[in-house]
C-alpha cells in the first residue's frame, strides 16, 4: 500500500517505524510489552504483559474482572479468542423480575447483579499456553511492580475517574479501592493498588488457577454472596474461553476479520459490504457525500446487529446470511444520497474498554481488546484482591422474544471487538478502536480512509470522526470541517458537535506490516484521543 504520509489533520504525532511494536493507550503499558519482547518474548507474551499493566494504569476502562477478545496471526494463520464470560447459573428473567420488578427490561446497569463471569485472566492463560514463549509468571512481573510501587495518574484517566466517582462511590468496594484519599486522585498523584498486586502474584504463581479454582474465586464468590449476587465458585470454575474462527468480508482487495457473535464486529463487515457498492474513492475524503454514505451504511448495519446478534446458539439468522452479498446489495439500494434516513432491520433469510496491539520481527501480530464496560464496569470491587468487576450482564434482555434474553451460562451481547486485516491470505494490519458502539464505526471509518483514500494509519487515526447513536442522531468531533457539518445537516442528519473526544469517539491503535517483519518491519499509529503510545525498536 502506498500511503500518503502528509498528515492534513491537527496532530503532532508521527507514525512509528520498527520491527517490534506495542501500541496501547498508556505509555507504561506499552513499555511493559517492549520489555517482554526484549527479554525474548514474542508478540503474544508482550500483549499479555501489556494487558495486565492496563488493568492498573487505566482502571477507568478495565480491570482484573474484565472480559477480553483477541485475533492473532501466529506467523502462518489467523486465530480468534472469545474470552467473554457467561451468566451465573442462577440468572433467568424470573430472577431479575423478582428483584427489580416485573417491568424490568434488562439486568441493572451497575451493582453485583450486572456481573457475569470475568473472562480476561483465563484468556491471558489460554493465549500464553498456546502461543507464548516465556513463562507466564514473567508476563505478570511488570504489572506486579507497578501495582506495588504505584504510578502517577495522567490527565485523561484522571478525568474519567473524577466523572465516575459520584456515580459509583456507593458501590461495594469502590471507595476502598479507588478513593483512598476519600476522593478521585488528582493529575500527577501517586496511586498504588496493593490488593491488585496480591491478586497478580497469585495469578502468576498458579498460572491463573487461583482466579478460577482457588483463593481469588472463593473471594469473588463470597463478595457476590455478601452483596446479594448470584456468582458462585462453581460458575468461576466452569468457565473456559473459546478459540473461534474469525468472520470476514473482502473490501477493496483486502479482507477484514472480526470475532463472530456474541460480539458486534459483524457491524463493520456489514457496513463495508454496503459501502463496497459505491465508488467512495471518487468523492473527496472529508466531503459531505463521502461521510453521508458511510453514516447511512453504518446505520443499516446497526439496525440488523441490534435485531439479530446474540450468543450464536440463540440467533435466528446466521452471520453468513447477514453478510450475503445479494442481501447487502439490497440494503445498499435503500440509501438515498440526498437524504438521511432512520433504517429498520432487514430480513437476511432467503425466502469504559482498552485496546492494544503488538507485533514482532518473527511475524506474529496480536489484536487484543479488554473491557469492564461503561468505565469502571459494575462499580463493585472485591476488596481482598482488588478485582474490579465488569457489568456485561447489563447487555442481556429480559424480554422472552429477544435472541439476547438472559439464561444460565449464556454469554451476553458484547461491544468489544478486535480487528485484523489481511490481503491474499497474508497479514496486513492488527488494529482496533475503543468505545462501545463506536468500535465498528471506527473500524469502518479508518479503513475507508486507508483503503479508499490512501491515508497513512496515523492520519486515518487523527482524522475527525462521527458517531451514530440512534435514529438520525449523530455526534461529530469539533474538528470536522464546518462546510461538511452544514452539508450533513442539510441532508437531514441531526448533528451534535462534541468536544470530548475521549468520551465519544474512541481511540485506536494500528500496526501495519510494511514488508518482511525482520527487514522492513511495521508502521504503527497511536490515537491522540488518549494518552497512548505506539513504541518499538
Amino acid at each position: 500500500m502506498n500511503f500518503d504520509f502528509n498528515n492534513p489533520y491537527l496532530s503532532t504525532r508521527l507514525p512509528v517505524f520498527a520491527r517490534n511494536v506495542v501500541g496501547t493507550s498508556h505509555p507504561l503499558a506499552a513499555q511493559a510489552g517492549l520489555r517482554i519482547l526484549q527479554q525474548g518474548g514474542n508478540a503474544v507474551d508482550a500483549a499479555i504483559a501489556t494487558a495486565a499493566v492496563m488493568t492498573l494504569v487505566e482502571p477507568v476502562s478495565n480491570g482484573l474482572g474484565s472480559d477480553a477478545f483477541c485475533i492473532l496471526w501466529d506467523g502462518k494463520e489467523l486465530h480468534g479468542l472469545n474470552a467473554s464470560g457467561p451468566a451465573p447459573k442462577a440468572w433467568t428473567p424470573a430472577y431479575f423480575k423478582a428483584k427489580y420488578g416485573a417491568d424490568a427490561a434488562t439486568p441493572p446497569m451497575r451493582g453485583i447483579d450486572s456481573v457475569t463471569v470475568p473472562g480476561a485472566v483465563r484468556g491471558w492463560v489460554a493465549m500464553s499456553e498456546r502461543f507464548g514463549k516465556l513463562p507466564f509468571a514473567d508476563l505478570m512481573a511488570p504489572a506486579i511492580d507497578i501495582a506495588e510501587r504505584g504510578y502517577l495518574v495522567p490527565p485523561v484517566v484522571q478525568g474519567k475517574w473524577a466523572a465516575a466517582t459520584p456515580i459509583l462511590q456507593s458501590q461495594p468496594g469502590f471507595a476502598q479501592a479507588f478513593l483512598p484519599w476519600g476522593r478521585a486522585p488528582e493529575v500527577g498523584e501517586l496511586f498504588r493498588f496493593t490488593a491488585a498486586a496480591r491478586a497478580l502474584k497469585a495469578i502468576a504463581r498458579t498460572k491463573g488457577e487461583a482466579y478460577y479454582n482457588g483463593e481469588i474465586a472463593e473471594a469473588i464468590a463470597k463478595f457476590s454472596q455478601e452483596q446479594g449476587g448470584a456468582l458462585t465458585v462453581a460458575d468461576m470454575a466452569a468457565y473456559q474461553p473459546e478459540w473461534v474462527k474469525p468472520i470476514s468480508r473482502d473490501y477493496r482487495g483486502h479482507t477484514l476479520h472480526e470475532i463472530p457473535p456474541n460480539g458486534q464486529g459483524i457491524a463493520a463487515l456489514i457496513a463495508l459490504g454496503i459501502l463496497e457498492k459505491f465508488d467512495i474513492a471518487s468523492l473527496p475524503v472529508d466531503s459531505v457525500q463521502s461521510q453521508h454514505l458511510q453514516i447511512e451504511a453504518m446505520k443499516l448495519a446497526f439496525a440488523d446487529v441490534y435485531r439479530y446478534v446474540s450468543e450464536p446458539s440463540s440467533m435466528t439468522v446466521t452471520p453468513a446470511q447477514m453478510l450475503d452479498d445479494a442481501y447487502l446489495a439490497s440494503r445498499a439500494r435503500l440509501i438515498d444520497v440526498n437524504k438521511a434516513q432512520d433504517f429498520k432491520a432487514g430480513n437476511p433469510v432467503k425466502g469504559g474498554t482498552i485496546y492494544l496491539t503488538a507485533a514482532d520481527e518473527r511475524g506474529m501480530m496480536v489484536s487484543f481488546i479488554q473491557s469492564n464496560y461503561m468505565g469502571f464496569g459494575s462499580g463493585c470491587v472485591e476488596p481482598e484482591f482488588g478485582i474490579s468487576l465488569q457489568n456485561r450482564g447489563h447487555g442481556f434482555s429480559l424480554k422472552a422474544e429477544s435472541p439476547n434474553v438472559v439464561a444460565p451460562g449464556k454469554r451476553p451481547f458484547h461491544t468489544i471487538i478486535p480487528a485484523f486485516l489481511t490481503k491474499g491470505g497474508q497479514p496486513v494490519m492488527s488494529f482496533g478502536v475503543m468505545g462501545g458502539n463506536m468500535q465498528p464505526q471506527g473500524h469502518m471509518q479508518t479503513l475507508v480512509r486507508m483503503l479508499d483514500y490512501g491515508q497513512n494509519p496515523q492520519a486515518a487515526c487523527d482524522a475527525p470522526r462521527w458517531r451514530f447513536n440512534a435514529g438520525l442522531e449523530i455526534n461529530v468531533e469539533a474538528a470536522m470541517n464546518a462546510d461538511t457539518l452544514q452539508g450533513l445537516r442539510d441532508l437531514g442528519h441531526h448533528l451534535e458537535v462534541i468536544n470530548d473526544s475521549y468520551q465519544d469517539f474512541g481511540a485506536g491503535q494500528f500496526i501495519w506490516r510494511a514488508g518482511e517483519p525482520s527487514v522492513e518491519g511495521y508502521v504503527a499509529a497511536s490515537d491522540p484521543r488518549r494518552d497512548g503510545l505506539a513504541a518499538g525498536y
